[in-house]
């Protein structure tokens, strides 16, 4: 019998690294097409993997896992993201691509790390990741990337990471945009309360300065605009509300950066303040569509949420199978402004 062919001969063979080859049958990151059929070629000339082995090779259906990491969140963001993800999942099965979900319990940075950690254990081959930004994080993105594995973030981004890209909304650019409906529909000498979730999110922050910025440049002073997180509380968010338009130089307008729209508008109510005070805020959700249908929220700004689910584990698998690059600029999702009238 002659000697049993090894992964360093098929290297030799295809004339790449062990490494390489270990990629290939591993699906492990990024190989060029070339690379990977010349390295299959050498597989089956050798006959280092059987006919069957090597045939499922070929259609890429080694077994892959991909993970996904949700934030501390509820409600419509987190239900539309596991609605695109869910999707996502049914479709990648066929391709025996296992997709895992793991999600947040707190906002604390080491439990993010703590399961990127586990993933790397598992021998998960790419991770979508939704984060607040942290130092510590971008180091461990860094770590996977030395290793091979990419992660996509998306609705919240880490721009200062290795991650591979992003897939959500131009968040300055939709909230410069509410700025400029803001500035048409109040006063210019108006005050504005603007609520943000969690200020380390980079999609929280990113919304709340493109706002300022624009209504800055349209001549709204600084000291005209108060900030403040609600960490997407319902109860939070009416009591920072309340406590505002009971102040003497209570807000005209409040701008709603983050979700518990329904919190702001029952403070307002509870003020006696309805139909007196603007709101603008940001996604379609149920409640949003209703107090739209009521006028009790002027105008709502809205991001395709499901797709931000759905397409990082759509690009993870086209990568890891098929070596095919995403294209990042392509990837932010439309802006669309909603109000009572054109509601779907």
């Amino acid at each position: 019998m002659g000697k049993r062919p090894t992964i360093q001969m098929v290297a030799n063979h295809a004339g790449v690294s062990r490494g390489t080859v270990d990629r290939v049958l591993n699906h492990r990151s990024y190989v060029r097409e070339d690379v990977r059929v010349r390295v299959l070629q050498a597989v089956q000339e050798l006959g280092y993997l059987s006919p069957h082995e090597l045939h499922r090779q070929a259609l890429g259906l080694t077994p892959l896992q991909l993970g996904v990491i949700l934030p501390n969140w509820s409600g419509y963001t987190k239900s539309e993201f596991l609605r695109g993800i869910i999707a996502a999942r049914a479709e990648l099965q066929e391709a025996q691509v296992d997709v895992i979900i793991r999600e947040c319990q707190t906002d604390i940075p080491g439990e993010v790390n703590e399961y990127l950690d586990d993933f790397t254990v598992q021998r998960i081959s790419g991770i979508a990741l939704c984060a607040l930004n942290d130092l510590s994080i971008e180091h461990k993105i860094a770590e996977l990337d030395k290793q091979g594995i990419p992660v996509i973030t998306f609705n919240s981004d880490l721009p200062e990471s290795r991650r591979l890209c992003f897939i959500g909304q131009d968040y300055v650019k939709s909230g410069r945009i509410a700025g400029e409906l803001m500035s048409k529909i109040i006063p210019k000498t108006a005050h504005i309360l603007a609520l943000a979730g969690n200020l380390e999110f980079y999609g929280h922050h990113s919304r709340l300065d493109g706002f300022c910025a624009r209504l800055s440049e349209l001549g709204f002073a600084s000291r005209q605009i108060t900030v403040a997180e609600t960490y997407n509380d319902y109860h939070v968010t009416y009591r920072k509300v309340l406590d505002a338009l009971q102040h003497p130089n209570r807000p005209d307008a409040v701008y709603m950066a983050n979700r518990s729209v329904a919190g702001c508008v029952e403070a307002i109510r509870t003020a006696g303040l309805v139909g007196k005070i603007r709101v603008i805020s940001h996604d379609v959700t149920k409640d949003t569509k209703a107090l739209l249908k009521k006028g009790e929220v002027d105008l709502t700004i809205s991001q395709d949420i499901y797709r931000q689910g759905y397409l990082p584990l759509i690009l993870l698998r086209d990568l890891l199978r098929k070596g095919k690059q995403p294209v990042c600029e392509d990837n932010n999702t439309a802006i669309s402004i909603i109000c009572a009238e054109n509601m779907l």
